[in-house]
């Protein structure tokens, strides 16, 4: 089945510059860096020898349409299989006769040796032998004992010999035992991003390793003038000066996956733009910023576009929605529901105004800009506070501070409603409110429920350092697999705790029994009316949850969820920039 797909996450507001990520790179596998006793020599656009996988994958890895049994760890931010790739700027995929998985293929610079940059000698074949560098190295791990191969690009540079930003990731191939649900061959792949600070090179169109003001392959450059010449295009000599300014290449990063049949492919949008290093570090497909993650099954990427954010074209908050996998493919199911106006700065009630009607705020208070705000008084304001030419009482710092939709200004600067939210338990926050992702989302028996989304279940020995599998298919941290925690409680560390321990409610809501509710009013009473969901979403045994798992290209491990269940994905808050998840045909 010919099958390209992307990944589009909603940036809430502009993306910062240079990112990075709580997560941590792996370890644990010897050498300098603790990265595996296997390096790159420092070289920019080399790559390894053949790298053998079957001490992890003995029958190899089911890669689209082919099976390899050895990889080359290529310098510039990617893996193949069908021979070394020295290219340093990416081609958008589809990419001919060259399989690959590419974390960050852009030209990355290892090289530290001051004779090595003034040679200006970049090269391809053979990186050289391991020179065990504390840093700005390529080191990879087969890891036959954790069942899983770990490739990690430490804090390097870009072309040319620059080292002022960094790039800190990893590649993790994990195997997955042959079952109903997996046959032999099938792997997940992790990226695992940590410091996110350049995305292009000098020699693909950078600028101090970003590429600002790229659109389609070029970007707007400064000309300039020189004796006997005249104005001259730095970046292209050949380009043409209009008014000061020329146009030239520029690549910056891509992210994503190349069957190398010209036609199968998976990408994370936002590559090939100057916001993808922040993108990486900052969003993911799982709900943990820096980490992304899929599965292969029968050579193809599962659903990969299933949980993200999407628009479902309607009014307000009820046009934020989630991707669904359905019968193969993803379709865009509204997230939340409407709900009673609130003073948030967002249309909650879907009636295509925000923060109408009264009653919103206290009886001395009127709500501005989604924050309810006493009116002037004769004397002025409080300390702190000025009085704006609406005569309210506003914060000093936000005097003229204009926010975008669904924002409003907080010690002047614009924040989102879930900002500072930190939601009990399992929630999530979705425009102000703290959800519970995985409501209303059946799975079949080969997939479970995470971020609003079927992923494949774990099993014994998969789960990462400090988490172990639970019969429903989770890790979970190590001592709660077998341990039963009441209502209002979950599991951390072994031991159970109250799930409004540490949270910090949406405005106006304290938290109660595991979940947020207005202040003054506890947990509504169970309805007669059907099933009622458990704390994760998941229905009691015997129960049908009031959906049904169809077949899909994948027999047996399809998931579908229903429709109209307040759900949401990860922390994309608002509908600015969102966009509809989509699968395309490759027209190359």
């Amino acid at each position: 089945m010919t099958r390209v797909s992307t990944f589009l996450l909603a940036l809430v507001m502009m993306v910062p510059a240079i990112a990075s990520a709580e997560v941590p790179l792996l370890t644990g596998f010897g050498g300098t860096r603790d990265f595996g006793s296997q390096c790159l020599g420092p070289n920019d656009d080399g790559s390894s020898h053949s790298v053998d996988l079957t001490p992890v994958f003995p029958s190899g890895i089911h890669f689209f349409d082919r099976t390899h049994t050895s990889m080359y760890v290529n310098t510039n931010g990617n893996v193949t299989f069908s021979g070394e790739l020295p290219q340093y700027t990416p081609d958008a995929f589809p990419v001919a006769d060259q399989p690959m998985i590419a974390p960050f293929w852009a030209d990355v610079d290892i090289r530290f040796d001051p004779t090595d940059c003034e040679e200006n000698d970049g090269g391809g074949g053979y990186a050289g032998d391991c020179h065990s560098p504390s840093a700005n190295g390529v080191w990879w791990a087969v890891d036959a004992a954790g069942r899983r191969v770990v490739v990690t690009w430490d804090q390097v540079g870009y072309f040319d010999c620059r080292r002022d930003k960094r790039m800190s990731f990893q590649l993790v191939l994990t195997p997955v035992p042959a079952s109903a649900c997996a046959m032999e061959g099938d792997f997940d792949v992790e990226f695992r991003f940590q410091q996110c600070e350049w995305n292009t090179g000098d020699a693909s169109g950078g600028e101090g390793g970003l590429a600002p003001g790229v659109m389609d392959g070029r970007r707007r450059q400064m000309c300039t003038t020189l004796p006997f010449l005249g104005e001259t295009c730095p970046g292209d000599p050949t380009a043409a000066c209009t008014g000061g300014f020329c146009e030239v290449p520029a690549t910056p990063a891509q992210s994503g996956f190349d069957a190398g049949n010209s036609t199968d492919w998976v990408e994370i949008p936002g590559s090939r733009t100057n916001e993808i290093h922040s993108i990486l570090c900052s969003m993911s497909n799982v709900g943990e910023p820096g980490v992304w993650r899929f599965q292969i099954r029968r050579g193809s990427v599962l659903c990969p576009d299933a949980g993200n954010a999407c628009d479902t074209g309607g009014v307000g908050v009820c046009g934020i929605g989630r991707t669904a996998c359905v019968r193969g493919e993803t379709e865009c199911r509204q997230d939340l529901m409407a709900s009673d106006e609130r003073c948030d700065a967002l249309d909650n009630d879907c009636d295509g105004t925000v923060d109408e009607g009264g009653g919103l705020c206290g009886a001395t208070e009127v709500c501005s800009r989604g924050v309810c705000i006493a009116p002037c008084f004769e004397g002025g304001c409080s300390p702190g506070l000025a009085c704006s030419p609406d005569g309210i009482c506003v914060d000093e710092a936000c005097v003229g501070v204009t926010c975008p939709a669904g924002q409003r200004c907080r010690l002047g600067a614009c924040v989102g409603a879930c900002d500072g939210v930190v939601c009990p338990g399992d929630r999530t926050c979705v425009s102000g409110q703290c959800v519970d992702t995985c409501a209303g989302t059946t799975c079949d028996d080969c997939t479970v429920c995470q971020g609003g989304a079927c992923v494949a279940r774990c099993a014994p020995g998969s789960c990462p350092t400090g988490r172990e599998c639970a019969d429903d298919g989770r890790c979970v941290d190590t001592g709660c697999a077998a341990l039963t925690c009441g209502a209002g409680e979950v599991c951390r560390g072994g031991a159970c705790v109250d799930a409004c321990s540490g949270a910090v409610c949406p405005t106006g809501e304290s938290c109660s029994v595991g979940d947020c509710y207005p202040t003054g009013m506890g947990p509504p009473p169970p309805s007669d009316g059907g099933t009622t969901p458990d704390m994760d979403g998941s229905v009691p045994p015997g129960t049908d949850g009031g959906g049904s798992s169809p077949p899909g290209a994948t027999p047996g491990c399809a998931c579908r969820a229903q429709t109209a269940t307040p759900s949401s994905y990860g922390a994309l808050l608002l509908v600015a920039g969102l966009a509809l998840l989509r699968r395309r045909r490759s027209a190359r």
